[in-house]
């Protein structure tokens, strides 16, 4: 990765997997030098059974693409010793271990405060440090299941369904960004950096906005609508001749453009549809008259007939379907990001666009301890020789094969 507005700053990630990783991802993405700081076996996303891509776990590639690799056993005095000194270099440390963790590891704010007074330390937990669950552990699917996700998603009649992608894990790091942003700002201003926690329950349920709003006002309990509404009708998925569209008709002017777009104008004008609030009291009459209507032509069909009565319309795509969208062919969307070992991978770019910024590419998911001996040397300033008695005294490691050690080397 080169450029970005980001460049300049200096991130230590002690995250794994996703919730811990996906926020580094984006910081990397727009220019932060972000060092993955793993134990000696490294973080648990690189598991090539998870989602596997040659010989790596797409999980590995994509969350830590552009970052820098350093591996230390920070459970002995001599690793911490090493990690103080990176301390000294950097701006943030983003962890998302249990509470606890940090401070019996002696890597907690207070104490990292002290080495660097400027440093910023955001911690990404599933329960937050209060409350009876704090120490449990968190994963993505009970944070759908216990933030009511889970009760909201899926069809009405049908069990409980979680959404297709980690979305739990995925909020706490995204949440993260703008979070030590944000400190870095403050820290410009006041010179000390701060303490920034983060929960999933608490994201996820942020994330229930205006349905969490209802119901702490009013007592209603948002329900499971599958792809329909509850408060907008037409608004949902229809099967039609050869596959599914979704239709999202939420003003009367677009309702009367779609209804005379399948030829039922009528309906426009019947008491019992005209208006949102009775098409929502009547749904159960009228839905089934549009499945009758709209499964009589081809997806294609009906998206160039609502294309041309502007009515807001698309298809339901597949995965494949929807990486092949014009929209991220122009605006190349999809990049080739080179991999470990060698060659390259398709991945999705970052969708932030600048006008005036150049972001010029990602570099690739980093082998564990791949830049150990260069970030220790550099920015840590150690000579070679103490880096030497880290690595074999095994307080440091790269795991590199001897040819990539005389290449880093030289």
């Amino acid at each position: 990765m080169t450029g970005g507005p980001l460049t300049g700053l200096l991130v230590l990630e002690l995250g794994q997997i996703i919730a811990g990783t996906y926020g580094g991802m984006l910081l990397a993405d727009l220019g932060a030098d972000v060092i993955k700081v793993e134990p000696p076996g490294g973080d648990l996303g690189r598991n090539p059974d998870q989602a596997t891509v040659g010989r790596h776990s797409a999980i590995h590639l994509t969350m830590n693409r552009g970052k820098r690799s350093v591996a230390i056993d920070l459970k002995r005095d001599q690793g911490r010793t090493v990690f103080y000194d990176l301390v000294r270099h950097a701006d943030v440390v983003v962890d998302n271990f249990r509470p606890g963790v940090v401070e019996r590891l002696r890597i907690d704010y207070p104490t990292l405060s002290e080495i660097n007074p400027r440093i910023i330390c955001c911690s990404v937990s599933g329960f937050g440090t209060k409350g009876p669950d704090r120490d449990l552990r968190s994963f993505d699917l009970i944070q759908q299941a216990m933030s009511g996700h889970m009760s909201i998603t899926g069809e009405p009649s049908g069990p409980p369904a979680r959404e297709g992608i980690p979305l739990a894990d995925l909020s706490g790091a995204l949440f993260s960004v703008p979070a030590i942003l944000a400190a870095v700002i403050e820290r410009d201003r006041s010179g000390r950096g701060q303490r920034i926690e983060l929960s999933m329950m608490e994201t996820m349920t942020f994330l229930l906005t205006y349905d969490a709003t209802v119901f702490l006002n009013t007592g209603y309990v948002p329900r499971a609508w599958g792809s329909a509404h509850a408060y907008a009708v037409p608004w949902q998925a229809f099967k039609t001749a050869d596959g599914w569209i979704v239709v999202a008709t939420r003003e009367e002017r677009l309702w009367r453009r779609f209804t005379a777009a399948v030829g039922c104008p009528e309906l426009a004008d019947d008491s019992l549809y005209a208006t949102n609030v009775a098409r929502v009291a009547n749904r159960e009459l009228l839905i089934p008259l549009l499945e009758r209507v709209l499964i009589q032509r081809t997806t294609s069909e009906w998206l160039e007939i609502f294309r041309h009565e502007e009515v807001p319309a698309g298809p339901v795509n597949t995965v494949a379907e929807a990486l092949d969208h014009p929209t991220l062919v122009l605006n190349h969307g999809i990049v080739e990001v080179p991999l470990p070992d060698m060659g390259t991978a398709q991945m999705l770019a970052n969708p932030i666009r600048f006008g005036d910024t150049v972001v010029d590419g990602y570099g690739p998911a980093p082998n564990l301890g791949e830049h150990t001996r260069a970030v220790l040397r550099d920015l840590a300033g150690y000579d070679e020789s103490a880096v030497v008695r880290l690595l074999a005294e095994s307080v440091v490691f790269d795991h590199l094969p001897e040819e990539e050690v005389d290449a880093s080397l030289s």
